[in-house]
């Protein structure tokens, strides 16, 4: 498994790729954890180069948009392979994340969301 990290305006971009697995599951929840600077921002997970999802990196995305919703915002899902899509749509954890395409379809709807509710100045 490869972790990269992007920090946006309002996010965290993380990029996940390989295979996410019982080996692996803990160091994905480790990263997450690692590279948010602020709970109240989104967390994007680019899953395009992401081959392989089992039930403990499911519980790891699901634990962050628990967090994430929380602190009113939301985790995005972007560019599902075939493998980790049908896990998510068999396990109904589609609906605890919201899913795009693309990163950048996920980028443009967080700064939607922005303009829809700004939020407060710190």
């Amino acid at each position: 498994m490869n972790l990269t990290c992007r920090h946006l305006p309002g996010a965290t971009l993380i990029a996940v790729a390989g295979q996410v697995d019982t080996r692996t599951s803990a160091q994905l929840e480790e990263y997450i954890d690692q590279q948010r600077e602020r709970l109240d921002e989104h967390l994007i997970i680019d899953m395009s180069e992401l081959s392989f999802l089992d039930s403990s990196g499911l519980a790891v995305l699901l634990a962050a948009a628990t967090l994430a919703r929380a602190h009113g915002v939301g985790v995005h899902v972007a560019g599902l392979q075939p493998m980790p899509a049908r896990l998510l749509e068999i396990t109904g954890a589609g609906r605890a994340v919201t899913v795009h395409d693309h990163v950048e379809q996920a980028i443009a709807a967080i700064e939607d969301l922005d303009l829809v509710n700004p939020s407060e100045p710190a």
